[in-house]
This record gives structure tokens, sequence and C-alpha cells, in this order.
């Protein structure tokens, strides 16, 4: 349905990167959404009610927040495709996240409320739910559309990199799972004479609420700033690398405002025997690269490095060997050395991960303390950066 529908209505629909195209699908996700899920909810309270079931009722209303949600997602990316303006000039795109976000607090309320339900069913201890052919045939339905559900929006989410959509597929997925469970108790609540509904219900509410936790996390992380992925920086590393003038890259920075809406910064190394103009038109031509082949704004800061001075790129090495007794990534740039009379200043930026947990104070004492094993004379001015891709 999806793929016919976006034939129809998304011209350039394999142009994922584009924003336009990624609110296109975002509305059309969205709409089929609602009309499914809404669906759902209708045909599964008519059977919880006929059946006199509290876990198919919380289903049907876990249905009903899941049209919620998709009305939600559509305000998302409506919100998200509005244009750059100079109260938000790198534009709207995390209001994608918000509304994750709003959307994952009320499944986790609704979650909430059919505990109380359920609890109260375990406590009467009540049989009298009903089992019909009518009921298999909804439930049944039910999960059939629920796999189409996911399948979609697994599919379109990694496309056009939307954690929303992602996370909604996987909650069609759980909700797979949570409605063949209860197709299965109430099967057995009825023919066995056994109260398994509560508890099932109860085993649904609490599946809900963890739905709404691992949604809220996954629009939470990119708001507060969570690092690219590893595919993104490989790609960015090997259109840098690919030029042989860039030695080397560090303090690659990605700023995250939205898929569409990336900007970068980064300092590549350059020989200091090179051209200044003609470094210069590098960079210039290094950033608009990034900018077509990753749709992302790039900054490059040079920086000129000595690629002839044996005793520099000696003593570089070798502190940098003894550095990774701290942690096998520690790496070190924009080394120099300054030779005085009693000692020699090395001067170096060193790339800490985060899992080191030691503060920067005792990190410097430390390099320090290593630098000295090498060479007495060595006295490190180090400043520690933490590791950001």
């Amino acid at each position: 349905m999806i793929g016919i529908l976006s034939r129809i209505f998304i011209k350039d629909r394999k142009n994922y990167s584009d924003a336009g195209v990624r609110s296109k699908y975002g509305y059309l996700c969205g709409i089929v959404g609602i009309v499914l899920n809404f669906f759902l909810f209708c045909v599964k309270m008519l059977a919880g009610t006929i059946s006199n079931s509290v876990s198919i009722c919380a289903d049907a209303f876990n249905n009903l927040g899941d049209a919620g949600s998709s009305v939600v997602t559509l305000f998302g990316f409506k919100a998200a495709s509005i244009k750059p303006d100079s109260d938000h000039p790198f534009g709207h795109g995390r209001y994608e996240y918000i509304s994750g976000f709003a959307v994952s607090i009320f499944i986790i309320l609704m979650g909430i409320e059919f505990v109380k339900s359920s609890v109260q069913k375990i406590i009467s201890g009540s049989t009298n739910t009903k089992f019909t052919l009518l009921t298999t045939i909804i439930l049944v339905l039910s999960v059939a559309v629920k796999v189409y559900i996911f399948i979609y929006n697994k599919s379109v989410g990694r496309k056009i990199s939307s954690p929303t959509l992602i996370a909604t597929g996987t909650d069609a997925l759980g909700d797979c799972v949570s409605t063949s469970v209860i197709l299965i108790s109430s099967a057995v609540t009825y023919y066995a004479n056994v109260s398994l509904d509560g508890w099932c219900g109860l085993g649904v509410s609490l599946f809900i609420i963890y739905s709404g936790i691992n949604a809220a996390k996954e629009t939470i992380d990119p708001l507060l700033g969570k690092p690219p992925s590893k595919e993104f920086v490989d790609k960015v590393t090997k259109i840098l690398m690919s030029h042989e003038e860039i030695l080397g890259i560090h303090d690659l920075v990605v700023h995250d405002y939205a898929p569409g809406h990336i900007m970068i910064s980064v300092h590549a190394e350059i020989s200091d025997k090179s051209d200044l103009i003609l470094a210069h038109e590098l960079v210039d031509k290094v950033e608009q690269e990034i900018c077509e082949k990753m749709c992302c704004e790039a900054v490059i800061h040079m920086d000129p490095i000595s690629t002839d001075d044996n005793l520099v790129n000696k003593t570089k090495q070798e502190l940098h060997e003894v550095l990774k007794s701290i942690h096998e990534e520690v790496t070190i740039h924009d080394f120099r050395m300054v030779e005085g009379n009693t000692q020699i200043n090395l001067i170096f930026d060193a790339v800490v991960p985060f899992e080191v947990k030691e503060d920067n104070d005792s990190l410097k004492k430390k390099i320090g303390l290593l630098a000295k094993d090498l060479d007495k004379r060595y006295n490190a001015v180090v400043k520690i950066d933490r590791k950001m891709v």
C-alpha cells in the first residue's frame, strides 16, 4: 500500500535525504497509521465488549494510542519542515523528536491506567470472559495489520533516517506479540475456566509502559546530543582522506538538528610546506564535496603540521605509544616541541574516550609522568579533549 501511494503522491520518491521528500513520507505513514489503528481500536473494542475481556479492551486503547501517535507524528513532520528563520537559524527539525517524546508520555500514562484495571480484575477473580469466533477473527486480523504496520514503518524509517517511524515500527511488532498472547489467554480462560484475563491485561499494560519508555529514550537521545553513527563518520572520513594533501584529521564534531539539518566541523592536517592559497582552495572544495555527498554543512579548520622533522615525528610516536596505557583509543594531535635551557616542552592535545572516568587534572598529571618516563627533560603542556565520535 505504502509503495503504491508513494508512487502516486511523492515526486522524486527515492531522494530520501531531501527534506521535502522526508516530510511527505512522514505524512503518508502518519495518515495510513491513523486509519489502520483507529480501525483496530473500533473492532477490538467490539471484541472486548462482547467477550468481557479487560486485556482486549486494553489492547484496543493501545491501538487508539498508536493512532494518536500517528497524529503527533504528522504534526512533528509538518513542524520539522518549517524553514529556518531568525529565531531558529538551524531549522525546526527537532520538532520531530519532541513530538515523538510527547507520544511516548501518552503511551506510558495509558499503560498505567490499564495496570489499575487489570489489578482490579485479578483481585475480583472473575472468569466470565467469553470466547467467540468473531473475537478470534478480530484478533488474528489485528496481528496481520500490525505486522504490515511494522514492515512499512521500519522500511521507510530506515530509508529517511527517522527515529520516530522506526520506533513506531518497533511498537507495532510488540503489539503483535501482546495481541497473540491475549488470543491464547482468552481461549484458555474460556475453555479451562481459569482467570487469566486480568493477568494477561497486566502483562499487556506493563508492555505498553515498557514500549513508552523505550520510545521516550529514542527521542530524548538526539535532543540531548548523541554521537553520530559509525557509518556516517566513516563516510566523512573517507571523503576527507581521499585527498592526498590531507594527512590526517581530528576533532570531528557532528551537530545533529534532525536528518537533513546536520552540521560538522573538523580539523584537517596539512603539511606546513603547502601553499596557503592552494590549501584554502582545497578546504573549500572538500567542504562542498561533503555538502553534496552527505547533505550536511561542513566547516574545515586547517592544521599545518611538520612532516620532515624526524625528531618531532619520532617523539610524537613514542609518546602516543605510552599514552595507550591510559586507554587503547587515546590519540594526540597538534604536537610541537619547544626546547629550552633545562627542559623540552611537549605541547599537544590528547583525545581521551569518555570511558576513562578520571578528571582532566588527574589525566594531565598522569600524562606528564608518562612523558617524563621517556625523558626527564620532557614537560607535557597538554589539553584534554574528549572523543566526540
